[in-house]
């Protein structure tokens, strides 16, 4: 039986450690805090997951929410300013819900069902020293989280990273009291272009339905306040307080807001970054990075979890496909390429997202407001932004695009 160690706890790791278990392999899991200490910290993300990466939850057994999370059925994308005037808006329902469960309530419970399935737990706060130890014992050696010095053993794709600052400063808000909607629950995108972006959508945490609040802030303008926000109701107050200045069309959904724990809140800035996939230890030994770790992008379009999801079942597959034969650099590039063939069209969607909007966004969007079907084109491509291409970032196909929508109508 081959032995694989993965290095962390989250979306990613866990589920390719538990797909893995499914194949047949004998699986170390480590991580550096409990199930209880996970439970129990601070919101680690947003986590908004759509149809295609929840899948690949349901077919591992692993989706136990479906039942009980709040779905995200469509996405309501506007753009205005402070005014009030919003030039774009349209809105449509996906082809599938989407959900969002609190890592705080999914960790733990993944991290028991791996062990219930038969794989090995580690509690341990990983260092290089100890990948070394790992790679020695294991036929391959995952990294699924990229803090600290192991994350430094891959280093950044200089050809593929577009940026080399962040962005954006992030903040989430976990709240309850937010009024619903009149039509159906949604991921509701605004922009206030130079200003920042407001991101909402219902999500499952430890004290029931919610709603999530990611603020996008562009750095040292006037939403970029976080600084000032010193307790969790301060926290809860600053994002209203912007809610109100410059998304204003979202401030009647916004009156009766209340955190819905005192770690029910996160600020924060990522550098998007793209990563080699082979990390090389003192010895000589290589290791693997996934997910987060090779392919960090900014949370405005929610796709950290698709991604960890994608990315896991991609690496399960190549995994298995292995056999005897060895999981050497040549095969771990070759498995990461067959990822980035899907992620760079994330990351794409998304550095578009952190940029002024290009015309031919620009163009589609406005079209979107008056045609239903190009509308739900383009909300489903959340749940696959590879879609968007060519489309998206070409002015021409965009024209076209827009053209067959309108004669098909």
């Amino acid at each position: 039986m081959r032995k694989i160690t993965i290095i962390g706890a989250g979306q990613a790791g866990l589920q390719l450690g538990i797909g893995l278990l499914a194949k047949g392999f004998e699986v170390t899991l480590v991580s550096n805090r409990t199930a209880d200490q996970i439970g129990s910290g601070r919101v680690m993300s947003s986590q908004s997951m759509y149809d295609m990466a929840v899948g690949y939850e349901r077919e591992l057994g692993l989706a136990f929410w479906d039942g009980v999370c709040p779905p995200i059925s469509g996405v309501h994308f506007r753009a205005g300013d402070r005014s009030g005037q919003t030039p774009i808006d349209w809105r449509s329902p996906m082809g599938a819900p989407g959900q969002s469960v609190d890592q705080r309530i999914k960790m733990p419970v993944w991290m028991a069902e791996f062990e219930r399935r038969g794989g090995r737990l580690l509690i341990e706060d990983a260092g290089v020293a100890d990948l070394e130890r790992y790679a020695a014992g294991s036929d391959l050696v995952v990294v699924s989280t990229g803090k600290g010095e192991v994350g430094k053993l891959f280093e950044r794709d200089a050809e593929r990273s577009t940026f080399d600052q962040p962005l954006r400063t992030i903040s989430l808000t976990y709240v309850h009291g937010m009024k619903p909607r009149d039509d159906y629950s949604a991921l509701n995108i605004s922009v206030n272009p130079g200003i920042g972006e407001y991101v909402n959508f219902p999500a499952l945490t430890l004290s029931g339905p919610c709603d999530i609040i990611n603020l996008e802030c562009v750095p040292g303008g006037p939403m970029d306040r976080w600084h000032e926000a010193t307790t969790p109701d301060a926290h809860l107050k600053l994002a209203v307080e912007l809610i109100r200045e410059f998304f204003p069309w979202e401030a009647e959904r916004c009156t009766d807001l209340r955190l819905t724990d005192d770690l029910g809140t996160l600020v924060g800035r990522i550098t998007p970054t793209i990563r080699k996939a082979v990390g090389r230890l003192p010895s000589g030994a290589t290791v693997m990075g996934m997910a987060d770790v090779l392919v960090l992008n900014d949370p405005i379009t929610g796709q950290g979890s698709n991604n960890a999801s994608k990315c896991a079942a991609v690496y399960t597959a190549a995994i298995a496909a292995q056999g005897d034969k060895p999981f050497d650099e040549a095969w771990m590039q070759a498995t990461f390429e067959a990822y980035w063939d899907y992620a760079q069209w994330v990351t794409r969607f998304t550095n578009t997202h952190l940029l002024p909007p290009p015309e031919q966004v620009l163009k589609v969007f406005c079209a979107c407001r008056d045609n239903p079907r190009l509308a739900a084109r383009v909300a489903n491509a959340f749940d696959d932004p590879k879609s968007l291409a060519p489309w998206y970032y070409d002015p021409v196909e965009a024209d076209r695009l827009i053209e067959s929508y309108a004669v098909a109508a």
